[in-house]
């Protein structure tokens, strides 16, 4: 049990820094001037592998995770609120994973309406799941 802990901690890693550095690219991917078809195709190229990238992560992040609470039953029974919250915080996070892929879909198309601050605090919202999920599953608070 403890590889699989282990392996789903470095996946969960890994899958969280594409996380964090795709929408640093869509804030720059924002401020490209139109002129800039190379600068644009450069970063487009980068956002593109990266979201292969960090979807190659995920999947054995999700599935160790999944085999540590059905296979393992790690977070079942009573006393174990907090692992119903961390699977929000999971959920939420595919669905920002997901929304990057929408994104940078927009990118490709050239109909991306949002600003390079809008990307800036879009950046923030896997820092903040991170954050919640670490707590929920070293603290345990409910």
């Amino acid at each position: 049990m403890l590889w699989i802990k282990s392996f789903h901690i470095i996946f969960v890693a890994s899958w969280f820094a594409g996380l964090f550095y795709l929408p640093r690219i869509f804030v720059n991917l924002a401020q490209v001037a139109p002129e800039s078809v190379s600068e644009e195709a450069r970063l487009l190229l980068m956002a593109r592998k990266l979201m292969r990238f960090t979807t190659l992560l995920m999947l054995p992040a999700v599935g160790l995770g999944l085999w540590l609470w059905l296979g393992v039953g790690i977070g079942m029974g009573p006393g174990n609120g907090w692992m119903h919250a961390k699977l929000t915080i999971v959920l939420l996070a595919l669905g920002y994973h997901h929304g990057c892929g929408r994104l940078l879909r927009k990118f490709e198309a050239h109909t991306n309406t949002r600003s390079h601050v809008w990307y800036r605090w879009f950046n923030e919202v896997p820092v903040v799941l991170l954050t919640i999920a670490v707590i929920l599953v070293v603290v345990k608070p409910f």
